[in-house]
């Protein structure tokens, strides 16, 4: 079954033109994901006043992609694993290894491995977590701020994992599939 077609930027109008120009200049491109969400102005805005709003958050870039990985693969997302993949190892610094390790919640950072312990359990009980493992995300030194901005990393990628599944967007980054065990 085909997913949404997606709306290319030349044929793009109105506020869709204009988010999908702000796309082009905030990640350099115009991935098949943001050209799936802009059927949608309200979710494409939503999607990057989000994303730049978190990028001045205090957790490292590599904690960020780190999280996206996780949450892509939780929900066996390839289009969200490759364009993390992609991000976290030529941007945000990971090493390959690192960035598979992160889709298994596994970190040698320890702040990185907080945060991806707490996304794990978040993801795991739909959000409500126990209080052993609010204390034990408390007790590895993550701040009450960090600990809202990792819910709010899980809620962007959940976000674009459904948005590209639902769409059945085509990966446009080197693929890394969900299944694939080997680092």
């Amino acid at each position: 079954m085909s997913g949404l077609p997606l709306i290319q930027p030349e044929n793009a109008t109105g506020e869709a033109a204009a988010l999908l120009e702000a796309a082009q200049h905030a990640l350099g491109l115009t991935p098949n994901l943001t050209k799936a969400m802009a059927h949608s102005p309200a979710a494409l805005r939503g999607f990057l006043d989000l994303r730049r709003a978190l990028g001045t958050g205090t957790l490292p870039a590599a904690a960020q992609e780190s999280i996206a990985l996780l949450v892509a693969q939780e929900n066996g997302c390839d289009y969200g694993l490759s364009w993390h993949t992609y991000t976290g190892t030529k941007v945000a610094g990971l090493s390959h290894h690192q960035a598979h390790r992160a889709r298994r919640a596994k970190a040698q950072d320890p702040l990185t491995g907080a945060a991806l312990l707490l996304t794990r359990a978040l993801i795991r009980h739909r959000g409500t977590l126990s209080d052993t493992e609010l204390a034990a995300a408390r007790g590895s030194g993550l701040s009450g701020g960090q600990i809202t901005e990792i819910v709010a990393h899980l809620a962007l990628n959940t976000l674009t994992t459904y948005v590209g599944k639902t769409a059945r967007v085509s990966v446009d980054w080197p693929l890394v599939r969900h299944d694939d065990t080997h680092p």
